[in-house]
């Protein structure tokens, strides 16, 4: 018997739970499902062979007394506490498997895990994860047939799927909120254009779009990521006049959201006073200057130079209830962003019959027979309820997968790895077709 230990049973394990209790008995493998809630720990497991435990992960002789005998660790926890496990695991001679970005605390100890000859996955969810695997798919067919790469875009999106798209931004929030409230400003978006190097400030990355069409489905926007150039290594694209990864939301959200990024609103840096006791009109009016006459919502228009009859930027504002009286109901002084969270929360949350929508998409230019050809290749996805999400699905399953893969001692790269090479992205691809997730693919 193989042991694994899951450490962290949110929704995003939903999944690969279920697909690790399904193998178990094929495999020979002895699951343990660890979390601080042990109810919810108990929810997600089926089947009567899996152990719940509850556990602090801040226990350290809990920890360790919970790993002796294991296998592989599989940390679905903040990717904060990642390193806390990875330790652990380095010094009993355990693998791990996250899907979190691989950080530079965690790629520091590669060199000890490769010494070990241990597996540390990461970069094994959706994005990052199934980016990775469709991406270097495609990128490497491409290449194997003798042409020269000379463009790369990529971009994914956890929406809503069409028939929930039932307020003017046609958005909810279908993964974690702070996430979306803090996007693009963690520092300059980074990427390449046409062999020039671009910044784009914080204070401009939601004006900065691009339009692109998924059959079936419609128009979607993309806004570029943090740091697309940190990728060229990881894709063998170093060479490539054009690299851009980003993030798409439907057209007119991202011009939409730049009012609260101008007026300060997604400002996560300081504690705002007072704000305990605020509605949502004082919160707006906190960052807007003082009149004696002109109502919020007057101002508010002045200061982003919206016009009067801009309905679609006003009527997406207005929705979120960010002018009503209502109380902002949070316990203690807060971050603006934390404020503007707590607010659309109230108007952004899914509904019990809401489902979600993944949609990922590539495009490559590259060189053949000195014609510029391109390829497109696009997967859209749709949740099954609150639970079965989406986003649950194409996180958990390929990091599932990938488990399996390091149990059967199927991967040969050793270290802090990504899931870039045809041992890891093609057993997956594969099998992720099973579960209903395939990539469509064009060549032009």
């Amino acid at each position: 018997m193989k042991k694994i230990v899951v450490f962290g049973a949110g929704l995003s394990a939903t999944y690969l739970i279920s697909y690790l209790e399904n193998n178990a008995e094929k495999y020979s493998w002895e699951l343990v499902v660890a979390d601080m809630n042990l109810e919810l720990a108990k929810s997600k497991c089926k089947n009567s062979a899996t152990t719940c435990v509850q556990i602090d992960i801040h226990n350290e002789g809990k920890v360790i007394e919970l790993l002796q005998g294991s296998t592989l660790a599989v940390s679905m926890l903040p990717a904060s506490l990642h390193l806390t496990i990875a330790h652990k695991c380095l010094d009993m001679g355990i693998h791990l498997a996250t899907a979190s970005y691989l950080s530079d605390e965690l790629k520091a100890l590669s060199e000890a895990v490769e010494q070990k000859e241990l597996v540390f996955l990461n970069e094994c969810g959706l994005d990052p994860g199934i980016d990775h695997l469709s991406a270097m798919k495609l990128l490497d067919e491409i290449r194997e047939n003798g042409n020269t790469i000379t463009e790369f875009e990529s971009f994914t999106g956890g929406l809503v799927a069409p028939e929930c798209e039932d307020n003017p931004w046609k958005y909810k929030f279908t993964w974690n909120p702070r996430n979306v409230i803090l996007a693009g400003s963690g520092g300059s978006v980074k990427f390449i254009h046409n062999g020039q190097y671009k910044f784009i400030p914080y204070h401009r990355v939601f004006r900065r779009t691009e339009l692109v069409e998924i059959a079936g489905y419609g128009k979607f926007e993309g806004y570029a990521n943090r740091d697309s150039l940190k990728y060229r290594d990881t894709y063998e694209l170093n060479n490539v006049k054009t690299m851009y990864r980003g993030t798409f939301r439907r057209p007119g959200f991202s011009k939409a959201w730049n009012c609260f990024v101008q007026i300060g609103a997604t400002d996560d840096s300081y504690i705002l006073p007072y704000s305990a006791s605020m509605n949502h009109r004082e919160f707006i009016n906190t960052f807007l200057a003082y009149h004696p006459t002109d109502s919020i919502e007057l101002k508010f228009k002045s200061y982003l130079g919206i016009d009067q009859d801009d309905i679609y930027v006003w009527e997406k504002i207005e929705s979120t209830g960010v002018f009503s009286d209502e109380k902002i109901g949070i316990e203690k002084d807060a971050t603006p962003a934390q404020i503007l969270e707590h607010i659309l929360k109230k108007k952004w949350s899914m509904k019990d019959t809401d489902r979600d929508m993944i949609v990922m998409w590539h495009k490559v230019s590259y060189e053949k027979n000195r014609q510029t050809m391109c390829a497109e290749s696009s997967l859209v996805i749709e949740g099954e309820d609150r639970m079965h999400t989406a986003m649950a699905k194409t996180v958990g399953l390929p990091l599932a997968i990938a488990c399996k893969l390091i149990l059967e001692n199927k991967i040969a790269s050793k270290g802090c790895i990504l899931p870039t090479t045809k041992d890891v992205y093609i057993p997956i691809m594969k099998e992720l077709e099973e579960f209903g997730i395939s990539f469509n693919e064009m060549h032009y």
